[in-house]
């Protein structure tokens, strides 16, 4: 027998009445949130970043695809990496399924990592997934946009992220940067997100935050549970 609380139906239904206000206002929190996010100050890009994709050589402006805007996911894979980062693959589970829809609103979405393409491509195939993920192997983009570090941008403080372990200048950090390309070919970046900043993306959250055991996480608050595995890691049920 659960030892929850458990109520009569009038009890339990001004109760869930009353949370229901929370759950609207958190609603309107996070509408005015977006609306704050899209009145941000813009970057304007200049420099010519080049990615290897299974097109080619291509630039960023080649990347929006025909559209005006463009979400680049960063996914954690530095060069010759000894491990595929769970919290990206997690992440990317739930790219195709919303890119069937955002390449119908103007948008664009790849992948991007700075191992080389080769590397990417074969992890892609083993996890079936179908999105295209580009490689900036050999570029400043990963650097430029603050999902890898030099030495330099951590002891001059040029970070905007605070990870603790930005200092890992061997490692890269997830996250999603957001372009936009103008009329005229001009490219912005109008935002960035790394982090937990991320967990928007993860649809599976959002069910799991509905459920009375929620994320079930035994880890920090601010990792992933023990419970996440590569979709083909998982027991068979």
């Amino acid at each position: 027998m659960t030892d929850h609380i458990i109520s009569p139906y009038r009890d339990w239904f001004e109760v869930h009445k009353a949370h229901l206000k929370k759950e609207k206002a958190f609603t309107h929190q996070r509408q005015q949130l977006a609306a704050d996010r899209r009145a941000l100050p813009w970057l304007r890009i200049a420099k010519p970043y080049e990615f290897d994709t299974t097109q080619g050589r291509r630039s960023l402006s080649d990347l929006f695809e025909g559209r005006s805007q463009l979400i680049v996911y960063h996914f954690m894979f530095p060069p010759n990496a000894d491990y595929r980062c769970t919290g990206c693959s997690f992440l990317s589970d739930h790219i195709d399924a919303a890119n069937l829809h955002l390449m119908h609103h103007d948008v664009s979405l790849v992948v991007c990592s700075r191992a080389p393409l080769a590397e990417l491509l074969d992890f892609k195939a083993r996890m079936n997934w179908q999105f295209d993920w580009v490689s900036s192997f050999g570029s400043d983009f990963n650097f430029d946009f603050q999902v890898s570090f030099t030495e330099d941008q951590i002891a001059s403080g040029r970070v905007l992220f605070n990870f603790e372990e930005v200092a890992m200048t061997g490692r890269d950090r997830g996250g999603a940067t957001v372009f936009y390309k103008d009329g005229d070919g001009e490219i912005f970046c109008t935002f960035q997100v790394r982090g937990r900043g991320g967990e928007n993306l993860i649809g599976t959250y959002s069910y799991l935050d509905l459920t009375p055991m929620g994320r079930n996480e035994n880890g920090p608050s601010h990792t992933l549970g023990d419970w996440v595995r590569l979709h083909d890691e998982y027991d068979a049920r």
